[in-house]
């Protein structure tokens, strides 16, 4: 079943186009990674996908709905984790769980016992009455990714989830996502410049650059398109060696979030 399905999408930002006729589909219960260059395109496609921001063009359907056309529907179909902190520090790890499922409209008989099950399976029930604020960078990671699964979406987005950790932390959180992916048939859509992440983890990947999808496949068939023994040199050969800007500023996330909730 397709979960997501992109069609012809582009946005334009007066005469600057910065996502230009891309197509997609991501099958229901993958793990899929979209990988691009800074200002490549991704997390514009990101807030399209997300209600953020409105296409120029094209069709986007998330979970069945679409999502210019039925926001609200599409909304309660995902969970989304920032690549910036966006949970308050100064809650402890179930009020901020608390928090977020009064906000999404969830019953207090029925959020009870699914804060339980999350923090359980991160391994955060232990902690769940400290605050936040002395938490590890993993341990609050780890508390986001339970809290965007709270209201049972259909798909998780993740930007760069294992950005600044330690490689045993981020072991550690993509084993957290894989036995989330199993246990709940939750499709995982994310973002990494850790190649070796998408190698290991994504059934399916896409890579986008100016605007553009210039790839898609399997790891296995992107080295084997590019002649590579590894993704980071096929990644290298598809989009080239120069260093790119981020046109990109940094965001309030818990405002961003904040918005979506609002709309």
């Amino acid at each position: 079943m397709k979960i997501i399905e992109i069609k012809n999408l582009s946005k334009k930002f007066g005469t600057l186009t910065a996502v230009e006729e891309i197509s997609l589909v991501v099958e229901e219960g993958k793990i899929f990674a979209f990988l691009g260059p800074n200002g490549a395109g991704k997390t514009t496609t990101i807030k399209m996908l997300t209600t953020l921001l409105k296409p120029t063009s094209g069709e986007v359907k998330l979970n069945g709905f679409n999502v210019a056309e039925q926001p609200n529907e599409t909304r309660r179909s995902f969970g989304i984790v920032f690549q910036d902190q966006s949970i308050d520090t100064e809650l402890t790890a179930y009020e901020n769980m608390q928090f977020h499922a009064i906000l999404y409209g969830l019953a207090k008989k029925l959020y009870g016992e699914r804060i339980k099950e999350l923090l359980e399976l991160v391994e955060l029930w232990d902690r769940k009455d400290d605050l936040v604020k002395n938490f590890s960078g993993g341990m609050k990671r780890r508390l986001e990714i339970a809290r965007g699964l709270l209201h049972h979406p259909k798909v998780l987005f993740l930007d760069e989830p294992t950005l600044g950790l330690d490689p045993q932390t981020r072991n550690h959180i993509w084993n957290y996502i894989k036995n989330l992916n199993a246990k709940e048939n939750i499709t995982v859509f994310f973002t990494t410049h850790y190649m070796e992440e998408a190698d290991r983890v994504a059934d399916t990947i896409a890579i986008i650059d100016h605007g553009k999808i210039i790839a898609q496949g399997t790891s296995d068939e992107l080295k084997r398109k590019t002649n590579s023994k590894t993704l980071e040199d096929a990644f290298l050969v598809l989009i080239g060696k120069t260093i790119r800007k981020d046109n990109g500023s940094a965001k309030d996330n818990a405002r961003t979030l904040a918005k979506i909730w609002k709309r």
